[in-house]
């Protein structure tokens, strides 16, 4: 029989970078790879990543409170919580929370590829390097996922 995974509430792995938290719930480990799962804490007032496109995963983001802003190439989307944002792969995307409380997302990786992206950023900046736009781009290039140089000319709505 397989194993079930059951991640209470103050269970999972956390990791901090800058004013985001990242709770890991599922790292694809019971799933045989197939999904992986994050709770995403993101302060008020926080900028996300740079717009950047998966080339091999799925993700998607549910907010369950608060208030987050999805930019897809130009174009703006306000998700408060109750929506569901899925981003297949080469979709540009990044988020934020332009609001005044923090904002909270579940948000799934099929397959369970980027969970480790959040962990090697963890150990980047552990290791004392500052976690600059080409420092992200390392990272993110190691997950088959690219930065949008020119976000304006991938418009998708």
């Amino acid at each position: 029989m397989a194993d079930v995974s059951v991640v209470g509430p103050d269970d999972g792995e956390s990791i901090g970078i800058g004013t985001t938290r990242v709770r890991i719930l599922e790292d694809g480990s019971t799933t045989e790879h197939r999904l992986g799962m994050a709770e995403i804490v993101v302060a008020p007032h926080t900028a996300g990543p740079p717009q950047h496109r998966h080339a091999q995963h799925d993700e998607g983001f549910y907010v369950v409170s608060g208030r987050v802003t999805f930019t897809v190439g130009t174009r703006e989307h306000h998700a408060t919580a109750g929506t569901l944002v899925m981003v297949p792969p080469g979709a540009p995307h990044t988020f934020a929370n332009p609001g005044d409380e923090p904002a909270v997302m579940l948000n799934t990786f099929t397959p369970d590829l980027y969970v480790n992206y959040f962990r090697d950023l963890r150990d980047l900046i552990a290791g004392g390097r500052t976690p600059t736009p080409e420092a992200l781009t390392e990272v993110m290039r190691a997950y088959a996922t690219e930065p949008v140089p020119n976000p304006q000319e991938h418009t998708h709505d």
